[in-house]
């Protein structure tokens, strides 16, 4: 899935042990890498004003992550490491977690409800606990927690809005790009392990984010290729009967 804004679009798309795919946007440039035996997307965002980075699961292959953070903006390089945040609580989203940590000091944030587990697993300090509706600032950009609680009980995910006089190529103004962890597929919801877990995680995809935001909204999920709410949206009905 890309833009169809012509050559050099973003496609989504970061095949295991390839290169990160790229964005460049007016405040932003994202990049999502894929690391590990299970495809998992690890993103990092540069702010463009600051050099700033957020990374979003440290899921695995330390190494690659650290040199995808270290990309930074183009041609400006220089720039730390400022925040790591983990989606949620699953190994495979945090088994490069103290190895990063370690390596660069950089503070770490997750969702309360999963912030101990996020802790004893990875072996680091306890993380920033984010509730719903928090904002994650790293440099310039601002970042609103999105608790989205089934896959597990402190699932989150990260919303970022373009500017509304965003102008670089591909931007649209205003549109929201919400990084959502394995909470949010296309085709679907994360996996529950309960009726009542599945229930919830219905419930705030349906309240939080399907009737907040639009359908150019740009989904980037923890594993696999992007999507966008306007391709989901038409399947609620379907996911809330077939029950996953």
């Amino acid at each position: 899935m890309g833009d169809g804004r012509g050559a050099g679009r973003y496609t989504g798309v970061a095949a295991p042990g390839g290169p990160a795919a790229v964005r460049v946007l007016d405040d932003v440039v994202l990049r999502k890498l894929s690391v590990g035996p299970m495809d998992n997307a690890a993103y990092v965002l540069a702010c463009r004003r600051s050099g700033a980075r957020l990374l979003v699961d440290a899921a695995a292959e330390p190494d690659r992550l650290l040199d995808l953070a270290r990309a930074g903006v183009p041609g400006d390089p220089d720039g730390d490491l400022a925040l790591v945040v983990t989606t949620h609580r699953h190994r495979d989203h945090l088994g490069a977690l103290a190895a990063v940590l370690d390596a660069t000091g950089a503070p770490h944030a997750a969702g309360a409800d999963d912030a101990e587990a996020v802790a004893a697993d990875a072996g680091t300090p306890p993380p920033r606990p984010l509730a719903h509706g928090d904002v994650v600032e790293v440099g310039a950009l601002r970042l609103e927690v999105v608790a989205l609680r089934g896959h597990t009980p402190g699932a989150v995910a990260l919303a970022y809005r373009e500017p509304g006089d965003a102008s670089a190529p591909g931007a649209v103004p205003g549109r929201v790009h919400l990084l959502t962890g394995d909470s949010l597929f296309p085709g679907g919801p994360g996996r529950t392990t309960t009726p009542a877990a599945f229930a919830s995680l219905m419930a705030d995809l349906e309240d939080r984010v399907f009737g907040r935001f639009g359908d150019d909204t740009w989904v980037y999920p923890g594993h696999g290729r992007d999507t966008t709410l306007g391709a989901e949206r038409p399947h609620l009905d379907e996911w809330r009967a077939r029950g996953w």
